[in-house]
């Protein structure tokens, strides 16, 4: 099935069952929507499995993993041989995402989704060695993009037949700041240095070097910002079509997914831009200090459950996230009713 024709198996949120979860909230023992995004998440998840009782108990971080040739154009501070290093450390628990995960319960898992040098122990599913360099030609073929998508959906699918409940997106792909801020520019139709930062910490020349990259992928590749593919293949990355696909896999398998910083969150706006029901699954889990972050938010209609200034990057935002959801539900799962208490409830402000 071509991945275009996956819109068609991903259903709309189950307005029941979203019903149910609200009206539980508004039994419990405390002023209404006093917890905020913390009761609309749970409310969402809700719609999305089509059952009230939610339930987050297994949980994974899905770290695509990727290299890319517009490093060539010196964008970045350092080589893509970090690609690999940082990914072998994540397979021994000796990242700040694995750190952080631990914390949180939850799997990190590492994968190869095209990275120059592979790194023993990291999942491999890689689609090529690396991409192309944007700025002289597109990243890759539009096949190559489909097949990076279709394995982010499929280690959806395959997470959810082991149990897990939620997954985190995360990322490690030295240059892929510079990559998703082509792909927000080409989707925006706005100026490459509106949406463009200094990622790891570029110096003044840096950033300009990259804004001017980016400014020639644009020119070179007249990508469609209507079709999310032809973007992700001109001029994306292997990691951000894995993490598209892993936005559709939680949409098609009805699995919440956490958009984690800016560049997940370019991910998810294109797996908008392919299916734009997929957003049902999306969770924003913080706004990241990069400029165009809170933009793309935007974009996409989520507000961020945690604005902390972060731009670590591997997933660490995202994992933050999952302990505020454990919250939410302790509260959700185990507090007194209003009935339980034999107070009055409050109503609810309808104005």
């Amino acid at each position: 099935m071509d991945i275009l024709d996956l819109k068609g198996r991903i259903a709309p949120p189950d307005e029941g069952a979203m019903k149910a979860a609200r009206d539980h909230w508004n039994g419990i023992a405390k002023p209404i929507g006093s917890l905020g995004l913390l009761e609309d998440a749970v409310v969402q998840i809700a719609g999305l499995t089509g059952d009230p009782r939610v339930k987050l108990d297994r949980r994974a971080v899905l770290v695509m993993c990727a290299d890319n040739g517009v490093v060539a154009e010196g964008v970045t501070q350092t080589g893509q041989e970090v690609t690999a290093l940082v990914a072998g450390n994540m397979t021994r628990q000796d990242s700040s995402v694995c750190r952080m995960a631990q914390v949180a319960r939850a799997e990190v898992i590492p994968v190869d989704m095209g990275m120059i040098a592979p790194a023993p122990g990291v999942r491999d599913c890689h689609v090529r060695r690396g991409t192309g360099n944007i700025a002289r030609g597109p990243a890759m073929t539009r096949a190559e993009a489909e097949q990076a998508v279709r394995t982010g959906i499929d280690l959806v699918g395959e997470l959810k037949a082991r149990g897990c409940r939620i997954v985190a997106t995360g990322e490690m792909g030295i240059g892929n700041t510079t990559t998703s801020s082509a792909m927000l520019a080409a989707f925006l139709g706005c100026e490459p240095a509106a949406v463009t930062g200094r990622g790891a910490g570029l110096s003044d020349e840096g950033l300009k070097r990259k804004i001017a990259a980016i400014e020639r992928a644009l020119a070179v590749n007249r990508p469609d910002p209507a079709d999310g593919l032809d973007v992700l293949s001109k001029v994306g990355g292997l990691d951000l079509a894995g993490i598209c696909g892993t936005f559709l896999g939680g949409a098609i398998h009805r699995v919440p997914v956490l958009i984690d910083g800016f560049i997940s969150a370019v991910a998810a706006l294109a797996a908008q831009r392919i299916a734009p029901l997929s957003r049902c699954a999306m969770l924003a889990a913080h706004v990241s200090a990069e400029p165009a972050a809170q933009k793309v938010l935007d974009v996409l209609g989520v507000k961020p459950l945690i604005t902390a200034g972060l731009r670590l990057g591997e997933g660490t935002g995202a994992v933050a996230a999952l302990p505020l959801l454990d919250m939410a539900l302790a509260v959700y799962d185990g507090m007194v009713t209003f009935e339980n208490i034999g107070m009055e409830a409050y109503e609810v402000d309808l104005k």
